[in-house]
């Protein structure tokens, strides 16, 4: 055997005296940098001239490339050529044109001297860690031939930036931007429920110090339901900073509010790290929460109709306005969401003479719970009962025009009759200030979709409107501290890709100053004797029969317009005065029954808080979890195994 070996040996020398040593090592030789081929002509600077890289900020490149493609053609037909040439499809145009600059540094690498200059590792990571959702969107893995170790050099090493011409022309465009213009880019266009995911996980990845994304449930379909949050401590509650909301896209075929949310998050994040004054004053002081899809099943249902509308081979090619004003409007159950709360407002109605009866936090009725209660609704009622949301927003389409609590008649019998709030004069001021700040909203001449508003100036209280019980508005109000505006953004609910910008156009100012306005009032805290904040205790207006609590930290805001007030104080076991008993006491609704939510656990499935990938809070927890956890009595090990 080993006479055989040094036979083999010696003949394969012996053929080969005449050659030079082999010094090229197969990995370097795999990576273009050299061959073992001592005959072949030295690599040489070439034309660049590779169909889909052709618009690089180079004219030549060199073969064999990094990835060991020996010619153009060899390049061309490659799987890293076909998935470039594809990529912009794949990715929905997210992280375009950088993937494909990159990727062709790669395939076609500049060339000087006849030697070959690679891409530089530093925009390589960049790039990944900008694009990785994108992929993840996808459930795609990162492409192999974009291994930023492997085929990208460092800055030391002498590498090339693929993306300087691009920056700078970004730069440039930047620099001839008026002073009034807004500096930060957006790409205007409409975005599927992966794309928006991504792009909001993007947003809040690119501004960590003042953003966070998380999950406050799932959808009928099991889409997430991602909130953005902005404010200069993500994810904690800071004593007396207001907390404001805007929810987009309740019903899912209404989508211009979903697309303005997007580009809010992303102006948000662009403009604090500008060094935007006012966008960093708003952010250091407020806690900003952005639904932007609260319907995102109703979305797929809604785009994928405006989608087969646009068909070339269909006869009708209205496009968007083929969505109707039905299709997509509910959720995966067919339920319309907005029609979907407890409806605490005939609770009110019946109740509001007694004169101990308060008419905040209302408690959720247990028959509520044996209708049908989709997921979307119950983790929306999760999340407003767990945070002290002062303010509100919920975006829609189909008019213009803001409407106001109560939107169900006061009168049964009389659908478009005026059924105002204690509040009256507060809602109808946050409406106002949408409407003024909006480009066209409040003008007598704006054309309308059929209603007239013309007198109020684009805004009327919901229910002179149109009457309509369980909506979202009026269980805010009634069942917590918040007070919710709805902002109907515009006659089409679907409104053409070339209408986002001018819609952004005329809405940015109005979304800014309703961010704002959630400071206007009165702020404090409520302390015991040695200073620690009471939690739970009722501030009271005189002659506004609407009370507040305070939240964890005895901390507490009252939205109230300019005007002198007399405020009082109350918590349960801290009164030293007697109160005498009333025959009305047993309407006062107390913590405990304020407390029942969901008391059979028919839904809790939608509900319990849970920690998944990305760090992203969910709420899922298996049917009988509850059963066992309030029973005492440990689950058997298969069950356990599967949650």
């Amino acid at each position: 055997m080993r006479s055989g070996v040094s036979l083999l040996f010696l003949f394969v020398a012996r053929s080969c005296w005449c050659a030079p040593q082999q010094t090229c090592h197969p990995g370097d030789e795999f990576l273009g940098r050299c061959s073992n081929n001592v005959y072949e002509e030295k690599p040489k600077c070439t034309e660049l001239n590779l169909g889909y890289c052709n618009d690089l900020e180079y004219s030549s490149t060199i073969f064999p490339n990094i990835l060991g493609h020996r010619s153009r053609v060899d390049a061309e037909s490659g799987a890293e050529y076909l998935l470039l040439s594809v990529i912009h499809g794949l990715l929905n145009g997210e992280c375009s044109p950088e993937i494909r600059l990159v990727g062709c540094s790669v395939l076609a690498s500049p060339c000087k001297d006849d030697k070959m200059i690679r891409p530089c590792r530093s925009t390589c990571e960049a790039l990944r860690k900008d694009c990785a959702h994108a992929f993840e969107a996808i459930q795609m893995a990162w492409p192999y031939f974009l291994d930023c170790d492997r085929f990208f050099a460092s800055d030391q090493e002498g590498c090339f930036d693929p993306l300087a011409g691009l920056k700078a022309r970004q730069e440039l465009a930047m620099s001839s931007l008026s002073p009034e213009e807004p500096s930060t880019i957006i790409q205007f266009t409409y975005t599927s429920n992966a794309q928006m995911y991504s792009l909001l996980k993007r947003t809040a990845a690119k501004c960590s110090h003042i953003s966070h994304v998380y999950s406050i449930g799932r959808s009928t379909e099991g889409r997430d339901l991602l909130v953005i949050e902005f404010t200069n401590n993500p994810g904690q509650h800071e004593l007396l900073e207001p907390e404001i909301k805007l929810v987009g896209n309740m019903h899912g075929n209404e989508v211009l509010g979903r697309q303005l949310l997007i580009y809010l998050a992303q102006y948000l994040c662009s403009e604090y790290i500008l060094g935007n004054q006012r966008i960093q004053t708003i952010i250091n002081t407020t806690r900003i929460h952005l639904l932007a899809s609260m319907n995102p099943d109703g979305y797929e249902l809604a785009a994928a109709e405006v989608e087969d509308s646009n068909d070339p081979e269909l006869t009708n090619h209205e496009g968007h306005l083929l969505n109707g004003w039905t299709n997509g409007r509910g959720n995966a159950q067919n339920i319309d969401l907005n029609r979907n709360f407890p409806d605490l407002t005939s609770v009110f109605y019946r109740n509001r003479r007694s004169r101990h009866y308060r008419i905040d936090h209302i408690p959720i009725p247990d028959g509520y719970w044996f209708g049908k209660v989709a997921p979307e609704t119950y983790a929306v009622m999760k999340w407003i009962r767990s945070l002290p949301f002062v303010q509100s927003a919920s975006l829609h389409g189909g008019e213009l025009v803001v409407s106001y609590p109560f939107d169900f008649s006061r009168h049964p019998q009389e659908e478009r009759i005026l059924s105002p709030t204690p509040d009256e004069k507060v809602f109808k001021q946050l409406a106002r200030i949408y409407a003024d700040a909006h480009a066209t909203m409040s003008n007598n001449d704006t054309e309308r979709c059929g209603a007239s508003f013309y007198r109020t100036r684009g805004i009327i209280n919901g229910a002179q409107w149109y009457s309509f019980a369980g909506g979202m508005s009026d269980f805010n109000y009634l069942h917590t501290n918040c007070l919710e505006i709805t902002v109907e953004l515009g006659c089409d609910k679907f409104p053409s890709e070339a209408e986002l910008y001018p819609e952004w156009k005329r809405n940015k100012e109005a979304l800014l100053s309703f961010l704002e306005s959630v400071h206007r009032g009165i702020k404090g805290v409520v302390k015991d004797v040695d200073g620690v904040g009471i939690k739970g205790a009722t501030i009271s207006v005189k002659w506004i029969r609407k009370d507040i609590t305070t939240a964890e930290d005895g901390d507490y805001w009252r939205l109230l317009n300019p005007g002198t007030y007399i405020l009082t104080a109350t918590a349960k076991g801290y009164s030293k005065v007697p109160v005498e008993p009333d025959i009305d006491d047993h309407l006062f609704p107390t913590v405990d029954t304020w407390d029942r939510f969901d008391p059979y656990h028919q839904f809790e499935r939608y509900g319990e808080p849970d920690v998944a990938e990305e760090g992203i809070e969910r709420q899922e927890k298996p049917w009988w979890w509850n059963y066992f956890s309030q029973s005492g009595v440990s689950p058997p090990h298969w069950l356990l195994r599967n949650v």
